[in-house]
């Protein structure tokens, strides 16, 4: 009998295999962190108070105007000091000396022992000076006394009173007494005051110099744009132009360069420096870096203009101050002097501004002139400035042709013999025409001048605004020669060759202004007729050339480095008739801009001084319109306008009938006209609704009544 137990009890556990068990682990919590001393929490809250950005910019602020009134107390003291002694001129000859430039360092020497000689003849002056004013005290006292006495006789006589003769004299010492008053009361708060205005001035004197650590001076100005240029700056920006044999040259320089630059002068809004490149660097290879050398100087492009003067191997840099281009340059004199006039044979236009800050005035003494650039860039108000100086002279004929037609010549009627405004074909050959006349008048001048040289004829000005479309127009005359184009059959081609030829012998002169330039719509035999040529800004450099002719481009005029939309009104001038620098062949001149209003006054004070001129007037009309109903209607429900809104609707109504020539004063006029006026309503000229009713209401009962009878 086996002896095997069988068990009959169910196990529900399953078998455990060991490899299988997942042992837990119990982890005792972490123990609690040690606690931080005070003496590290505060330090944490100090370090953290004082690298915070705030802090930062308030111990900037702190010491960059804290040295802004130290440093400038030391820039005071210099000036005071080079005011006084010669260290101005010795530093100079030092610079000239380094430049190797010696003929700069003689001139500066001369300048040193004329300012000792001045200042040792002053000195000795003052070993007399003492007696010398103690005798004018003394006379003028005397003088003086003697003047108040014998004012005093005379009323003494008049009034039959002796005490009057020490009137005069009392009064004067009672006016001495009240100022010597006056001071002791102002006295004490001059002394308390007066070192903080002294402070005040140091520190104006140091903020516009940037007298601080570059730490401490504000962020645009630590980033380096606008940075102040100096001569290892210059000489940096030309070392990495990317000219591999001036960059060698100035590694090759003992001074490192210093050699090649002349006086950094202050020129306007901008600073000027010669450089005189070193053999084997062409000055066209610098001037074809014009934009990196900008970059390198920390300057956008338009604001370093490279031009070559006389002296060989050497480039003239003129570096704007960082933004100062972008700034107007104020008023025409034409606008804030109405005094103002003009003279054509001796007397120049105020044109504008120079890049160095100095009045731009143009001679307009028989001189024919161009003006062009891409369209909406200044050409006409730029041309009309001329025009409106030479008005002032009354001596001066106009013939004017608009062939934009939208009124920006509408004030010279009245002034000029003749005023063609219009865009059409037809207009173009009423221009072409007028051109003609003058030819034939310029022909008559000089017959009469044969005859007898001593007459003398009134200046004629023939001026076509837009010139391109009478270049460019298609018509042709009934003997089959057209009126555009560049060729000898061209009426208008021929008739300003004519004029460019002889005209300015008898004082018959053209003046054109044209847009975007082609051989096509302005002819190079036309273009280089002109005495006068001024270019804005233009798309090429072949276009600058066609402008200025290539000589002045070659020597570094650029319009076409000019920035469309920017550069309003900023015109590169080739011409005898402007000071231009010695050695340039072109002068950049940012023009006063007139508005129409400004103008038209100009154009008033013109016509006020002739006897009156009866202007044949030919206006682009297509359509004919009622002028009062047109006013009625873009008045429309509201019960009242003002004059300006009235006049603007109507442009917007009718532009080629109501363009820039309706004025308030021709709104008035036609109100007038019917019975009506326009009113002031809290200041302002309105026009009312009722009176406008009211004046065709009156017109059409006038007007039943003439055809009743």
């Amino acid at each position: 009998m086996s002896e095997n137990v069988v068990p009959f009890h169910k196990h529900t556990d399953p078998p455990v295999d060991p490899a299988t068990v997942t042992t837990l682990t119990v982890v005792p919590d972490a123990p609690p962190a040690r606690p931080v001393p005070l003496w590290v929490r505060s330090g944490r809250a100090v370090k953290s108070a004082v690298t915070h950005e705030g802090t930062k910019t308030a111990v900037r602020a702190i010491a960059r105007h804290g040295l802004y009134t130290f440093n400038g107390g030391r820039i005071v003291a210099r000036r005071t000091w080079d005011g006084r002694t010669g260290s101005r001129y010795e530093r100079m000859i030092r610079a000239a000396e380094a430049a190797g430039n010696l003929e700069a360092a003689e001139e500066w020497e001369e300048r040193l022992q004329r300012f000792r000689a001045a200042r040792h003849h002053r000195r000795m002056d003052l070993l007399h000076s003492p007696v010398d004013a103690a005798k004018g005290v003394a006379v003028g006292a005397g003088m003086s006394v003697g003047l108040l006495v014998a004012l005093g006789i005379v009323m003494a006589i008049s009034t039959e009173d002796v005490g009057h003769v020490i009137t005069p004299l009392t009064a004067t010492i009672d006016f001495i007494a009240l100022l010597i008053r006056i001071v002791q009361i102002v006295w004490g708060p001059a002394l308390t005051i007066g070192p903080f205005l002294a402070l005040l001035a140091l520190w104006s004197v140091g903020r516009k110099q940037h007298a601080a650590p570059a730490w401490a001076l504000p962020a645009h100005v630590r980033s380096g744009e606008g940075e102040p240029i100096t001569p290892s700056i210059v000489v940096k920006a030309l070392r990495d132009l990317g000219v591999p044999a001036l960059a060698r040259a100035i590694k090759e320089m003992g001074d490192a360069g210093a050699s090649m630059l002349g006086p950094i002068r202050i020129a306007g809004c901008g600073v000027e420096v010669d450089v005189t490149l070193p053999s084997g660097v062409a000055t066209n290879e610098v001037q074809a870096k014009r934009r990196k050398l900008a970059e390198n100087l920390t300057r956008h492009e338009h604001e370093v203009f490279i031009t070559i003067p006389e002296a060989a191997r050497t480039v003239r840099l003129w570096i704007a101050d960082s933004g100062a281009l972008d700034e107007p340059i104020g008023p025409s004199p034409l606008v804030t002097d109405e005094t103002m006039t003009a003279n054509y044979k001796t007397g120049k236009a105020p044109w504008g501004q120079d890049l160095r800050g100095d009045a731009a005035a143009l001679s307009l003494y028989q001189r024919h002139l161009l003006v062009t650039g891409l369209s909406n860039q200044g050409k006409t108000a730029a041309l009309r400035a001329l025009a409106l100086w030479l008005a002032l002279d009354r001596s001066v004929q106009f013939w004017i042709a608009d062939l934009k037609g939208i009124g920006d010549w509408a004030m010279f009627d009245g002034i000029a013999e003749v005023l063609i405004e219009g865009p059409s074909d037809n207009h173009c050959i009423q221009a072409t025409e007028m051109v003609e006349d003058a030819a034939e008048e310029m022909n008559r001048r000089i017959e009469a001048r044969r005859k007898d040289p001593t007459i003398v004829f009134p200046p004629l000005i023939v001026l076509v605004d837009e010139a391109q479309k009478a270049f460019m127009c298609p018509a042709k005359g009934e003997d089959g020669r057209p009126y555009g184009g560049s060729k000898a059959t061209s009426r208008y081609f021929m008739a300003v060759r004519e004029i460019h030829n002889q005209g300015r012998a008898v004082d018959v002169l053209m003046w054109q202004g044209t847009q975007d330039p082609t051989d096509q719509n302005l002819p190079k035999l036309v273009r280089e007729g002109a005495h006068t040529r001024a270019s804005l800004v233009v798309g090429t450099e072949s276009q600058a050339e066609m402008a200025l002719g290539a000589k002045a481009v070659n020597a570094g005029a650029a319009p076409h480095l000019l920035r469309q939309g920017l550069d309003k009104g900023t015109l590169v001038v080739a011409s005898d008739g402007i000071a231009i620098p010695a050695g340039q062949s072109s002068i950049t001149v940012r023009t006063h801009f007139i508005d129409d209003e400004p103008a038209a006054e100009i154009a008033n004070r013109a016509k006020a001084l002739r006897d009156g001129v009866a202007t044949l007037r030919v206006v682009d009309q297509t359509e004919e319109r009622d002028a009062l109903a047109d006013v009625a209607a873009v008045i429309g429900d509201a019960p009242r306008l003002r004059t300006n809104e009235v006049l603007k609707r109507l442009h917007s109504l009718a532009p080629n009938t109501y363009g820039d020539q309706w004025t308030n004063d021709r709104l008035k006029a036609l109100l007038e006209e019917h019975g009506e006026e326009p009113k002031k309503s809290h200041g302002v000229m309105v026009v009312h609704r009722d009176h406008v009713l009211r004046a065709l209401a009156h017109r059409d009962e006038t007007g039943s009544a003439s055809a009743s009878d």
